[in-house]
Formats: structure tokens, sequence, C-alpha cells
């Protein structure tokens, strides 16, 4: 089976990703503190604090989106509830980051997000209902064959009515 493997590559994927965008915002903010810059007048400690406090919060939503990945891995169950929220808010996040970077940045960075995007994605569509324990086999219940049509005519007249086996017991 496919789940369990990319379950696992994309907790691999989004825990390097949480600690690449965490120290990458860092590495922005002490950049702006040591170069005393100002963004239209701001306050350049308030800019660098921001940016900071800002990779932390993203390296910890990607590492949190890495533990519902590593957790699926190893219960080979579909994430649920808040887990599923929580990822598919990661997919948005790579698809609108995607979209961006294609412009900003290049095809190779538009890429690898959507390398991260597909693989999500995959996490999420290849467990499906029926393959949990506890679903039922049929979620529609069983099936009954279909009644043929009265009459033999397309107007719908004449013909007698279809009884069941059940109806025509008769003494």
């Amino acid at each position: 089976m496919v789940r369990r493997p990319v379950a696992w590559i994309v907790a691999l994927v989004l825990f390097a990703e949480g600690l690449g965008v965490a120290a990458l915002n860092w590495l922005l903010g002490v950049v702006v503190d040591r170069q005393d810059m100002s963004l239209a007048g701001l306050d350049p400690h308030l800019t660098s604090v921001s940016s900071k406090a800002a990779g932390v919060v993203f390296g910890l939503c990607f590492a949190l989106c890495g533990l519902v990945a590593l957790r699926v891995a190893l219960r080979d169950r579909a994430p649920s509830g808040a887990g599923r929220v929580l990822l598919i808010g990661a997919a948005v996040v790579h698809a609108l980051l995607g979209a961006f970077a294609w412009g900003l940045v290049g095809v190779s960075a538009f890429l690898s997000m959507v390398v991260v995007l597909a693989l999500i994605v995959l996490l999420l569509m290849t467990y499906d209902p029926e393959s949990r324990p506890g679903a039922p086999a049929d979620a529609a219940g069983p099936t009954e064959p279909a009644a043929p049509a009265r009459g033999s005519g397309g107007d719908g007249a004449g013909g007698s009515p279809v009884t069941s086996p059940a109806a025509s017991t008769a003494p």
C-alpha cells in the first residue's frame, strides 16, 4: 500500500518545512534588527520581533501538521476532525505559496510547493471511508432489484401491477 509511506514522507517534509520556515523568519528578524532597517517608518525592533514571532507561529503550525501526518502513519487511519482541517489548511497554504512562488521566485520553488501540495492531497485522498475499521460495508444499505416496468407499451397503460412475492400469499 502507498498510504503509510506517503504519510511518513509528508510528516518528514512538514517537520523540515516547519523548521526551515522558523529559521528563515528568525534570520530575517536578526538581519532587520542588526541593520536597523525601517519599513515605511515602522520601528525596526517591532519589525524584528514580529518576524521572529511569525516564524515561530508558522513553524509550529507546520510541525503540528507534521504530527498529524505522523499519527496517520503510525495508526494507518485517516485523519479526522481537527487533524484533517489542519492538513487541508496546509494544502491551501502550499497552493497559495506555489502561486506566489511562480511569479516571485521561479519555477523550482513553484515545483517544490506543488510536490508538497500533491503529497498532502494524496495523504488526504488515499484513506477512503470504507477502509476504516468499524465503517459499514455499504453505507446505503442493501439494494433491492429494480421493479419491472408496468405494461408493455411506452404510454404506461395496460398490464397488471407488479406485486411482491410476500403479498401474493393467498390461500
